[in-house]
């Protein structure tokens, strides 16, 4: 089974500290790297987490807000060191375009790598291939700041014992999933009596912005919701002034939406 986890690269805000490191969040899932909002430092907080930059496959950008992206550049730069031969989707904000592209060219050197540039100017689906993934725009301060719902595809599970008890095995096993059906002596089995659909789960990453309805619809029903929390409730206030949102808030929208797992940034 490939590595299913969230590393948490850093998690401060606009100004890091000794402790914590710009924001940036690392889904390795399915065989992929998925890089979210990779703040300053970000390449050497792969160093301290003891990963490999290599494994990313594609970055996220919620909204270039300097703490979301100045490591953008520096990621690229540092994949295209390492000739990595896969491309490397990149999401962001249309609006954004003139930003993204200053941080992707902020320094001389020879780009050998791919990038395949995916920038965003409506909800609603943006792609549907090794992962469906959708987008919506939250409430930050009337900038641009986009939200992703991110599933992976439907699996067929087997049933061992079934399959065993019905004489279904070795490359049977792959003729029965390629046909539908399987005769064995007699009798006909069907794909259906010896396996399942298991539906693809659900990433949700929302950050920096006040709770709106948009966020519920990502989260809808979510295997793993990575949602910001900049301050705690006694500090509302200051969470609605500067379009933040506090824990609270979080873990009630995570409550509404039927979330398995919860991740806050605090």
């Amino acid at each position: 089974m490939s590595v299913r986890d969230l590393t948490i690269l850093g998690c401060a805000s606009q100004q890091p500290t000794r402790m914590r490191n710009h924001g940036g969040y690392l889904i390795r899932w399915n065989g992929e790297g998925l890089l979210f909002d990779p703040g300053e430092g970000t390449q050497r907080q792969f160093i301290y987490a003891n990963i490999a930059p290599p494994c990313v496959t594609r970055i996220f950008i919620s909204h270039f807000h300097g703490d979301h992206c100045l490591g953008l550049g520096s990621m690229l730069m540092r994949l295209n060191l390492d000739k990595v031969q896969h491309p490397i989707h990149c999401y962001y904000p249309a609006s954004g375009k003139v930003y993204f592209d200053r941080l992707r060219y902020s320094s001389i050197y020879h780009e050998v790598i791919k990038v395949i540039e995916h920038p965003v100017s409506r909800p609603g689906l943006v792609e549907d291939g090794a992962f469906r993934i959708e987008a919506e725009f939250l409430s930050h301060g009337g900038i641009d700041n986009i939200g992703w719902r991110i599933t992976e595809p439907n699996t067929r599970k087997f049933d061992k014992q079934k399959l065993v008890s019905l004489g279904v095995e070795g490359p049977s096993v792959r003729l029965l999933e390629k046909d539908g059906k399987l005769k064995i002596g007699d009798k006909l089995i069907t794909l259906d009596e010896v396996s399942q659909i298991r539906k693809g789960d659900v990433l949700t990453v929302a950050i920096d912005t006040v709770p709106c309805p948009e966020i519920k619809k990502l989260a809808r029903g979510a295997k793993l919701f990575l949602c910001e929390s900049t301050y705690l409730d006694k500090h509302k206030d200051l969470a609605r002034d500067h379009n933040h949102m506090t824990a609270k808030q979080a873990a009630e929208i995570a409550k509404e939406a039927g979330v398995s797992q919860r991740s806050y940034r605090v």
